[in-house]
């Protein structure tokens, strides 16, 4: 009985949320894309960005704890790598990696871009869209991201290229890697627990949580260069395992 509440009262909360980020999105949206295009700058879209985010994760009931907040670093171009459970992580980690903000770009799966809005906001802000089943876009995809790493820029990758079902780590992509080697960007491992609770998958309800993010120590991929790009991958899924081991913050 008890479950059958809460589940209903989460269904209310994420209805909520979603009507009212779409609202706020219809709303400030085309002002701040026309905005950003006449100035040719994005900070306005990421702090847009931000207010939105933080009204759908309040009204959703989510609510996230960092440990390892020192090693987000403005001034130090890096690939932020992340294990990938559910549709949440993006827009709390879009949060957690504010410091980053407005050189903060994402590589995605280029099937997002066909969302007209979101497209334009993504090219705006030069989020990097990939198709993985397409070697020469994704090489030239890896090329433009490695340049813009280059000149100061971070990005916020998914290395398993997918959602785990079981929150065990999948196979890692290599695109990302060989996208920081050539950009000379670190490598900075996180963990994120408690969303794949939150919002299942296949399901549209958000349950009120408190989310974890645990972020490691930057790994430097000049350490390993472009022949040892399978120990940088393995490097990094250490990494990552001991963070998962570590659990969830009290």
């Amino acid at each position: 009985m008890l479950g059958s509440v809460y589940t209903v009262i989460a269904g209310v909360r994420s209805i909520a949320a979603y009507l009212l980020v779409s609202l706020y999105v219809v709303i400030v949206a085309p002002p701040g894309i026309v905005w950003a295009l006449v100035t040719k700058r994005s900070r306005a879209l990421y702090w847009l960005g931000r207010q939105g985010v933080r009204l759908g994760l309040f009204l959703a009931g989510i609510r996230y704890r960092v440990a390892g907040a020192e090693y987000v670093q403005s001034g130090r171009p890096s690939v932020y790598c992340v294990n990938h459970t559910s549709n949440l992580e993006p827009p709390v980690l879009f949060m957690v990696l504010q410091a980053v903000h407005p050189k903060l770009r994402i590589l995605y799966k280029a099937e997002i871009h066909k969302l007209p809005l979101l497209s334009t906001v993504f090219d705006i802000a030069g989020f990097v869209p990939i198709q993985r089943l397409n070697r020469e876009q994704s090489r030239t995809a890896i090329e433009k991201a490695a340049s813009a790493l280059r000149s100061g820029d971070s990005f916020l990758i998914f290395p398993e290229g997918t959602r785990s079902r079981t929150g065990v780590l999948l196979p890692f992509k290599k695109g990302g890697f060989v996208m920081a080697v050539r950009g000379g960007g670190a490598i900075v491992p996180l963990t994120i627990f408690g969303t794949r609770k939150a919002m299942r998958r296949g399901s549209p309800i958000i349950r009120p949580v408190v989310v974890s993010v645990r972020i490691g120590k930057p790994i430097n991929p000049n350490d390993f260069g472009v022949d040892r790009r399978d120990d940088l991958v393995r490097a990094t899924r250490r990494s990552m395992e001991e963070l998962l081991a570590a659990g969830p913050l009290a």
